[in-house]
């Protein structure tokens, strides 16, 4: 509430403030502050003997220097009041709402002036204290609820900040999408960065130069080339391996990453940095099924680390070894198998049944030339089988009668009746199989020579796909065959029955076939005639 009277005397300063945080979103800018302020100046007959203003939070003591500088000047008579657009303008924390309270009660300040209501030394020190500590519990208040927002938002896997380079903030769903203008760029620059020839500058220059980056653009900021710290902040940000670190606590984001955990650790040596050490989680690719051949435990794998002298590196080496669970058993099988040998095997039987992509595409033709027969061949045997269960079923059911009618004793009736139930559950197993066999025969052998075409070359490709890759090599190896076992450093293992004629057949054809030596050029008479020999052989091998 103001009250007209003289204040002619008075000296005041003027102080406008305003922060970019939450709280003070709703205030005045600053500049409207000090037009209103000098309107209200000029109708009250005030005299103004200097202005200030700060773009700086009330929220805690001692960090706005034109505040403090006010204060003093203040303390040393060269004003003895203040004009602000509110009270919570001067202070937000107790420490400074106690000083001016302390000034105003010894009239040191002999007015506080706001747009709305004057402060002055002879009123209850209540009502100052009330207003102050309103404001000082607002901004409690907030701290709690956006402490809340915050810890919330992170849970839930999403950064309660500005999203980095690459993505964006998608402010309607709360969320982080990909920035569909940088973010192949980003992941281009992370890729340069792991392949370790690149320095962060020569990214950068490549990046600016080559590829035409630009910041974000906002209303302010952005839109130019990415500078020498923002290629840093880009290269050690956490994020970017879909984590979210806030306040040493990391937090699982929902965020699509452009590399792994692992990527990001690598980076960061290149970089020369420590970085914070985490649990590392193995993923082994032979783990799980391979058995020991002597006790029949579990093999297992590790990973250690040794120095290499030549190079002065540390380098990482894995080792499988028998697990020996079974105390029952004294296993002999201690020597550990190197990944390397186990792979190298595992690479040979892979050799063993890999067939020319031509040998696949003759022997997909030959079983489509051959579909109608075969499903008319199957469709004959079920025939066959699905009779001679309902012949069998019929003397089972017949047997029962017997019984019934005392026509044959107990001992007969178990003893018959066993054997011909052992018959029908034998019969129903052959009339599923054959079933299976008839609706996917084609589907099974398409997969079987895809498998034996392709499987060696993604088995040495697997190295260059991470996780993903480890967990291909170990679906290769468990589809190649059964009951995998390792004695004396050596794998061996049950071929499925499907893979053995490729086994027997193709080595010898195909070795024929690549002795012809056909170039870009058409056959010749004599090469053709083998090519058509070779056909033949590999088609009579169709069952």
């Amino acid at each position: 509430m103001r009250i007209n009277q003289d204040r002619s005397h008075i000296r005041y300063f003027l102080y406008a403030r305003k922060s970019s945080e939450d709280e003070d979103r709703q205030i005045q800018s600053i500049e409207s502050q000090v037009t209103k302020l000098r309107e209200l100046a000029q109708e009250d007959g005030l005299k103004i003997v200097k202005s200030y203003t700060e773009a700086k939070s009330a929220k805690a003591p001692g960090v706005r220097e034109i505040f403090d500088e006010m204060i003093g000047r203040i303390e040393d008579g060269e004003a003895d009041g203040i004009l602000c657009w509110q009270i919570n303008r001067l202070s937000r924390n107790p420490v400074d709402s106690g000083k001016i309270s302390w000034l105003l009660q010894k009239n040191i300040i002999k007015s506080i002036q706001t747009y709305d209501r004057e402060y002055l030394p002879g009123d209850n020190v209540l009502i100052f204290s009330v207003d102050a500590a309103t404001s000082n519990q607002f901004v409690i208040d907030l701290s709690k609820n956006v402490k809340r927002g915050l810890e919330t938002k992170l849970t839930k896997g999403w950064l309660p900040n500005l999203a980095p380079s690459g993505y964006l903030n998608d402010q309607l769903e709360k969320t982080i999408t990909k920035d569909a203008e940088r973010f192949n760029l980003v992941n281009k620059m992370w890729q340069l960065m792991l392949t370790g020839a690149y320095t962060p500058p020569q990214i950068l220059k490549i990046a600016n130069e080559e590829w035409g980056y630009r910041t974000r653009k906002s209303k302010k900021l952005g839109g130019k080339p990415l500078s020498r710290s923002g290629i840093y902040r880009i290269f050690t940000n956490i994020f970017y391996a879909g984590v979210i670190e806030h306040k040493g606590v990391q937090f699982q984001g929902k965020h699509e990453p452009m590399i792994t955990l692992e990527e990001f650790d690598q980076v960061q040596v290149l970089l020369g940095r420590k970085g914070k050490p985490r649990p590392k989680e193995h993923f082994f690719a032979f783990t799980g099924f391979i058995r020991c051949a002597e006790c029949g435990c579990l093999y297992t794998a590790e990973t250690k680390k040794k120095f290499i002298k030549k190079t002065g590196k540390i380098e990482q080496y894995t080792y499988y070894h028998c697990t020996r669970k079974k105390t029952t058993i004294n296993c002999s099988q201690r020597k550990m198998l190197p990944l390397e040998k186990l792979e190298l095997q595992v690479e040979k039987e892979l050799e063993g049944l890999t067939i020319l992509p031509e040998f696949r595409d003759w022997a997909l033709e030959i079983l489509n030339e051959n579909n109608d027969r075969e499903i008319e061949d199957r469709s004959k045997i079920y025939e066959m089988q699905h009779n001679n269960l309902v012949t069998t079923q019929k003397e089972l059911d017949n047997l029962t009668k017997m019984r019934y009618r005392d026509l044959i004793d107990d001992d007969t009736f178990i003893k018959e009746r066993n054997e011909l139930q052992t018959k029908v559950t034998e019969m129903k197993g052959k009339l599923r199989h054959t079933e299976d066999r008839a609706v996917k025969w084609l589907e099974l052998t398409e997969k079987t020579f895809n498998f034996a075409t392709y499987a060696r070359m993604m088995f040495l490709k697997a190295n260059e796909m991470g996780k993903q890759g480890l967990e291909l090599k170990k679906e290769i190896l468990m589809a190649l065959g059964l009951n995998p076992q390792i004695k004396a450093g050596k794998l061996y293992i049950d071929t499925m029955e499907w893979f053995v004629p490729i086994e027997k057949r193709a080595p010898l054809l195909q070795k024929q076939y690549l002795g012809l030596e056909l170039g870009k050029k058409p056959a010749t008479k004599a090469q053709s005639e083998a090519i058509a020999s070779i056909r033949a052989r590999w088609r009579g091998s169709r069952d």
